[in-house]
């Protein structure tokens, strides 16, 4: 059988963005997907999906996927997704406030640099995204796990800088579930924010699941137009397995009535 022969070239998926952080010391990487006509020349502006654990052999070709398979069928606007990549193993420390648990502590000894991590997004990988693509304002934030406990800590604590949260299997847990704990208060006080809030678990999350509900009973308690929020469990999916299916229903969910 004879050998064919092909040409090969690069198969171009997005940008690498490559920046200097003053806020973290560091360089760190943004990986970006446009979406299909895009053109900086153009006076068409796109919302804005930002991916927590957004390397690119984590979760952004996942979920930019999603998005480019959702928009050929209209069922997403549009959009521009950003991946807020890790450094080694700094994803313990980025995504993690200070804990005083002995077991955290034995666990992530770097724990605690989460408010630095947010001035991050806030300060430099923002303003850099708004410089640089044409955006509408509207932004979303994804994460899971670790990264679905920073998006709540950013809803609960810095709340104007996303409008749309995606949050799956928080790890709630974290100090002994400081951040959840405070949910009522947050929720009472915060009842009519214009925000949507997305949450999911899986069935195997039980370590957050009390944390959760407590959540989610505050979120049915308080919250008032226009504040729309929904918990969606995912019984036949594990925290391995859960985020694709989530983030699909996020999508569909957010997208209602657009």
């Amino acid at each position: 059988m004879a050998l064919v022969h092909a040409d090969s070239k690069p198969f171009i998926f997005g940008e690498v963005l490559q920046l200097n952080s003053t806020v973290l010391a560091q360089d760190r990487v943004l990986n970006v997907h446009l979406p299909e006509g895009y053109s900086p020349d153009s006076s068409t502006t796109y919302p804005v999906i930002y991916v927590l654990d957004g390397s690119a052999n984590e979760d952004f070709p996942h979920i930019a996927g999603l998005a480019q398979f959702m928009n050929m069928y209209d069922l997403l606007p549009k959009s521009i997704v950003v991946g807020v990549a890790n450094k080694g193993p700094s994803r313990y420390h980025d995504f993690t406030s200070p804990s005083k648990v002995d077991s955290d502590m034995v666990w992530i000894p770097t724990n605690g640099g989460s408010a630095a991590f947010i001035d991050f997004l806030q300060q430099e990988v923002q303003p850099l995204v708004n410089q640089r693509y044409k955006v509408n304002g509207t932004r979303m934030v994804i994460g899971q796990s670790l990264g679905g406990l920073l998006c709540a800590e950013i809803l609960f604590k810095r709340p104007e800088l996303f409008d749309d949260y995606v949050i799956v299997s928080p790890s709630f847990w974290w100090d002994n579930g400081s951040l959840a704990n405070g949910s009522e208060a947050w929720v009472r006080d915060h009842s009519t924010l214009q925000k949507k809030i997305f949450l999911a678990m899986a069935h195997d999350d039980d370590m957050m699941q009390p944390q959760m509900d407590k959540l989610v009973a505050a979120l049915k308690t308080y919250a008032k137009a226009p504040l729309q929020w929904t918990y969606v469990p995912f019984p036949e999916e594990s925290h391995a397995t859960i985020l694709h299916r989530a983030v699909y229903r996020g999508f569909e969910w957010l997208t209602s009535g657009k």
